[in-house]
């Protein structure tokens, strides 16, 4: 994690998130990256997960990149991805009927309250293309990636 006394401003973090299967269920990965209230990437981050849903895959991104925020001690934090049923399962528009996403729902849903404020939004896939490619360079290599900036 980047020290908290350098040039970085952690009061409002912007993150992008995306995760990926190749199959569904297949191998799979989750990515994100997040931006400090200057707009300077602060971290960027994938990690390999195995066989899961898409689904899974996106869920398990926003919960890494809320774990992340956290330790950064945020306060306000705005999420973007490109899952437009994650974003209205978080936002309380549709219900979670898969029981395989209602745990990793749940631990988004308690880490959001950690928060002052918190939303989450959508990104066209075009909007999302650095954690597109982290994901991407993740399941290429079936392993994890962490940038520190």
């Amino acid at each position: 994690m980047p020290d908290q006394d350098n040039q970085y401003d952690y009061s409002t973090v912007t993150i992008y998130t995306d995760g990926g299967s190749r199959g569904n269920p297949g191998p799979s990965a989750s990515g994100f990256v997040i931006y400090d209230a200057n707009e300077k990437i602060i971290v960027r981050s994938a990690n390999y997960i195995g066989v899961t849903t898409n689904n899974q895959a996106e869920y398990i991104s926003v919960k890494n990149a809320l774990t992340y925020a956290q330790k950064l001690s945020a306060k306000k934090v705005v999420v973007f991805m490109d899952s437009q049923l994650v974003i209205n399962q978080l936002n309380g528009e549709y219900k979670v009927k898969n029981r395989d996403l209602w745990p990793i729902y749940q631990s988004v849903k308690e880490l959001s309250k950690t928060f002052g404020h918190i939303s989450f939004n959508h990104t066209p896939r075009e909007g999302n293309k650095l954690a597109d490619a982290l994901v991407n360079e993740s399941l290429d290599k079936a392993t994890d990636i962490l940038y520190n900036n």
